[in-house]
């Protein structure tokens, strides 16, 4: 399923409920400036942070291959069902398991402000080279969250025009 040995793999995870362009830029972003030969979207059963997904899994997979589908670059997968698990140590694991020597694990400054009660987070910062881009409100929190004293030579931090669409205000106006 997941085929980049001895190649650089950026995990862009998550629910992607629903995926949209902020998800698409970023990896474009990503791909370029970190010279990456692909983006993992790992869409996941279910973010135990939030509530229950607003779209299936199997719609949210679909509607994340409808919007990669021009970018060779950018694979959709599912692994919840391969690994057992939809934690990002888990996922991370596998992928070294598959002998991917590069990875770096992209998050907005959003997610890096409560990344510090992640399960794992700190093998997963130890594993993989944090990239993290900006999201307007958030950057100045994130740059002085627990994972940034503590990684600060860890995380790359990606200066990138503000993305003001999110999954939240998507689902808001299906509402």
């Amino acid at each position: 399923m997941v085929e980049t040995k001895n190649k650089s793999v950026g995990i862009l995870g998550g629910s992607f409920d629903p995926p949209h362009r902020g998800h698409l830029s970023i990896s474009k972003i990503a791909i370029k400036k970190i010279n990456l030969n692909k983006v993992l979207w790992v869409v996941t059963k279910k973010n135990p942070f939030k509530n229950k997904p607003f779209y299936s899994v199997t719609q949210r997979i679909r509607f994340a291959k409808e919007i990669t589908k021009k970018n060779k670059k950018i694979q959709v997968v599912y692994l919840d069902k391969i690994i057992g698990s939809s934690r990002n140590i888990n996922i991370i694991n596998y992928l070294i398991k598959k002998k991917i020597q590069k990875i770096y694990f992209i998050m907005g400054s959003d997610n890096l402000i409560s990344f510090h009660k992640w399960k794992s987070w700190k093998k997963i910062v130890k594993l993989s080279k944090l990239i993290v881009f900006s999201r307007r409100g958030y950057d100045k929190k994130g740059m002085k969250s627990v994972v940034a004293r503590y990684f600060k030579n860890k995380i790359v931090f990606i200066k990138n025009k503000p993305i003001s669409i999110s999954s939240s205000k998507l689902r808001k106006k299906m509402y």
